[in-house]
């Protein structure tokens, strides 16, 4: 059987890319079990302190694979609880941050797939696109979460009902996508797509290379912070950070990072 997901592992940096080009990346029964595989051991992974995702040919990942033969006594509901969940919450929940490199479309669970990374960084001819309404069903995958929490009710009700397409550009300025990266345009008139895709990895590991100057504890229980203040007060939220701030406050990163500083030096960064 075709490998589906291809995972790549140097200088602390994973590189999982989809691996379905003729189909745009597509994701089949296949495609879903070898991610949440590669989701799972790379999170379990104390060398890997950041995770690029990204897509094989001219898409990101055009969502569902609509002619996959999925199991008869399966619901999309089962699909979506069972299969997809755990990859998304895997990601958006991990310990370490994942960087979505969107190299052309994502489309559907796609675009939730890219939601989910802590950042993304777009090709500029790439896009987001919720098509969903044009085939009767509704966005899934935690995209109206997602979009309510950036967007606000009426721009994410608007995207969500008319399917809208969003360039690159409007991504960032929506605050849904971090950067159109220019390096991934140099060439506009490169037939290539491997060219391409190669100089968008490129901006990547310069945003993941800057992460991994950062402490990993840090790291980490910033994206929890983040995660879970979202629907908490003020009292709640200060609260919280008081708590991860204590973790964070006794471990020997902290005592690294100020002896550094008085020192003058970088940081040796030990996790823990």
């Amino acid at each position: 059987m075709t490998k589906t997901v291809d995972v790549e592992i140097a200088n602390a940096i994973a590189v999982v890319t989809l691996q379905r080009p003729a189909s745009l990346n597509a994701c089949n029964g296949t495609l879903r079990r070898e991610l949440l595989q590669a989701v799972q051991q790379l999170n379990a992974d104390d060398s890997v302190r950041v995770v690029i995702v990204t897509g094989a040919g001219r898409g990101f990942c055009c969502g569902a694979d609509l002619v996959d033969n999925n199991p008869p006594e399966q619901t999309v509901e089962d699909r979506l609880n069972q299969e997809y969940k755990p990859i998304l919450l895997g990601i958006s929940e991990a310990p370490k941050p994942y960087i979505a490199a969107v190299n052309g479309p994502a489309a559907g669970i796609g675009c939730a797939l890219a939601l989910s990374c802590d950042i993304v960084l777009m090709a500029p001819a790439s896009y987001l696109f919720l098509a969903f309404s044009a085939i009767g069903l509704l966005p899934d995958g935690g995209m109206s979460r997602h979009l309510l929490r950036q967007l606000g009710p009426k721009k994410a009700y608007e995207v969500m009902a008319l399917g809208q397409k969003l360039q690159a550009q409007e991504c960032v300025s929506l605050g849904l996508a971090n950067a159109v990266c220019a390096r991934a345009g140099d060439d506009q008139n490169a037939s290539d797509q491997a060219v391409l895709n190669r100089q968008l990895l490129s901006d990547a590991h310069d945003y993941a290379d800057r992460l991994l100057t950062r402490a990993p504890l840090s790291l980490r229980y910033t994206k929890q912070v983040i995660r879970e203040v979202a629907e908490k007060s003020l009292d709640e939220t200060i609260s919280i950070e008081a708590g991860l701030q204590a973790i964070a406050y006794q471990s020997d990163d902290h005592a690294e990072g100020k002896q550094a500083f008085l020192e003058k030096r970088s940081p040796v960064w030990k996790g823990r």
